[in-house]
C-alpha cells in the first residue's frame, strides 16, 4: 500500500519534469518571434527570412518525429528525450559562433533535429503516468511547458540581445536546454511494470487510416498555423499597425504567452469533464480562433488596446488548443503505440509548423499588409472547423 501511495506521488514529479524539460528545451525557439525588431536590425532581415528562423528550428522534426515516436516504443524515455535535449543545448552553444544569418539558420536545423525527441516524449512520459480521470489535466499543465518556455523568453531574450548583442541569447539558450536534459535523466523513470513494446507496420497502416487521426491531422495542422502567425507576427504587427513601442509589444507577447500556458491548463482540465469528450474542446478552439482573427483583419484590430486584447484571446485558444488536443490523440491510439502515434501526428504538424511562418511573412511583405495573413489562418480554420466537426 505504501508503495501504491509513493508511485501515485511521484507521478507529480514526473509531470514537474517533463513540463520544466519542454520550457527549457523550447525557450531559444519560443523567444525569436520577441526578438523580431532585433533580429530585423542587427541581421537587416524582413517578415520573410524572420519566419525562416522558425522554419528552420521545424524542418527536421518533420521526419524525426516519426522516428522519434518509433524509438520511445522501444527504449525508456529518460534517454530519448534526454539526449534530445542535449543535441539542443550542443547546437546553440555552437550557434554561439555564427557569423550570421546562414550560419543561424543551420543551427536552428540542428536544434530541430534535438527538439524532435521532446514533444513525444514528454507528452508519452505523461500519458504513462495518469489515467484517463487525471490524463487532460496532466497533458495541459506539461504542454504549458511550451509558451511557458515563451514567456520566459519573451522577458529575457530581448534584453539579452540589447545589451549583448544577438549571440549571447544562443548561450542563454544552450544553459537553459541543458539543464532541462540533467533534470530529464535524473528523475524520470518508466512506471512500475511497464516495459516499451515494438510498434508492427500493420499498427502504423491502421492508424493511418482511423477516423480519429485525420481529425487529429487537420485541426493539428490549422491550429499550429495559427500558433505560428502569432508567435512571429504579433510583435511586428503592435509595432507596426498600432505604432507600440517594440519594448511594449514584447511585454504584450509576454502575456499571449502566458493566456497560451494557461489555456493549455484550462482547457484540457475542461476536457476531463466535458460530456461530448474531448475533440469538442478543441472544436471551441477552433470557433474562437475564427473570430479572433477576423478581427484583426477589420478597422477595431488597429486599436492598440482592442489589438492587445484580441493576441490574448489568440493565446488562451489559439496556444491553449494543444493540450485537449495532445490528451484526446494519445487516448486515441492503440495500446502500447502511444509514442508512433503522437510522433505520427505531431510529424504531420510538422508540414504546417514550417510553411506557415515563411508564408505568411511572405504574404505581409508582398501586400504591405497583416490583413491577407489573418484572412487565411481564418480560412484555414474555418475549413478545419466544418469538416471535422462532421467526422
Amino acid at each position: 500500500m505504501l508503495e501504491a501511495v509513493k508511485t501515485s506521488q511521484y507521478r507529480w514529479v514526473i509531470l514537474g519534469v517533463a513540463t520544466f524539460t519542454q520550457a527549457a528545451a523550447a525557450f531559444f525557439v519560443q523567444g525569436i518571434g520577441a526578438m523580431g525588431v532585433h533580429l530585423q536590425r542587427d541581421l537587416g532581415l524582413n517578415t520573410t527570412q524572420l519566419g525562416l528562423l522558425l522554419s528552420a528550428a521545424q524542418l527536421l522534426p518533420l521526419a524525426g518525429l516519426l522516428v522519434a515516436g518509433r524509438v520511445l516504443d522501444r527504449h525508456d524515455e529518460r534517454w530519448v528525450v534526454g539526449i534530445g535535449a542535449l543535441v539542443v543545448a550542443v547546437a546553440l552553444a555552437a550557434g554561439s559562433a555564427a557569423p550570421g544569418y546562414v550560419s543561424l539558420l543551420v543551427v536552428l536545423l540542428i536544434v530541430g533535429a534535438g527538439y524532435s525527441t521532446i514533444q513525444p516524449g514528454g507528452s508519452k512520459s505523461v500519458a504513462s503516468w495518469f489515467d484517463t480521470r487525471q490524463r487532460g489535466l496532466a497533458m495541459g499543465i506539461r504542454q504549458a511547458g511550451l509558451p511557458l518556455g515563451g514567456v520566459l523568453a519573451a522577458f529575457a531574450l530581448p534584453s539579452l540581445a540589447t545589451a549583448f548583442g544577438w549571440r549571447s541569447t544562443l548561450v542563454a539558450g544552450a544553459l537553459v536546454a541543458l539543464s532541462g536534459a540533467v533534470v530529464f535523466m535524473a528523475f524520470y523513470h518508466r512506471p512500475p511494470d511497464q516495459r516499451p513494446m515494438p510498434t508492427t507496420s500493420r499498427v502504423r497502416l491502421e492508424l493511418l487510416r482511423g477516423p480519429y487521426m485525420k481529425k487529429i491531422i487537420l485541426s493539428g495542422t490549422s491550429m499550429v498555423s495559427v500558433h505560428s502567425g502569432v508567435g512571429v507576427l504579433t510583435v511586428l504587427y503592435l509595432h507596426e499597425v498600432t505604432s507600440m513601442a517594440s519594448a511594449s509589444a514584447a511585454l504584450v507577447y509576454v502575456a499571449v504567452q502566458c493566456a497560451g500556458a494557461l489555456g493549455r491548463i484550462c482547457l484540457a482540465a475542461w476536457s476531463d469533464r466535458h460530456r461530448s469528450g474531448r475533440y469538442a474542446c478543441v472544436l471551441t478552439c477552433l470557433a474562437a480562433v475564427i473570430i479572433g482573427t477576423t478581427v484583426l483583419t477589420t478597422p477595431i484590430g488597429r486599436s492598440p488596446v482592442a489589438a492587445c486584447l484580441v493576441f490574448i484571446w489568440l493565446g488562451f485558444f489559439g496556444i491553449g488548443w494543444y493540450g485537449p488536443w495532445v490528451a484526446y490523440a494519445a487516448e486515441s491510439a492503440p495500446p502500447d503505440h502511444t509514442g508512433f502515434a503522437l510522433g505520427l501526428a505531431m510529424a504531420v504538424n510538422q508540414v504546417a509548423v514550417i510553411l506557415a511562418p515563411p508564408v505568411l511573412g511572405l504574404l505581409t511583405d508582398l501586400t504591405g499588409s497583416f490583413a491577407p495573413a489573418w484572412a487565411l489562418l481564418t480560412a484555414l480554420t474555418a475549413v478545419t472547423l466544418t469538416t471535422t466537426a462532421r467526422l
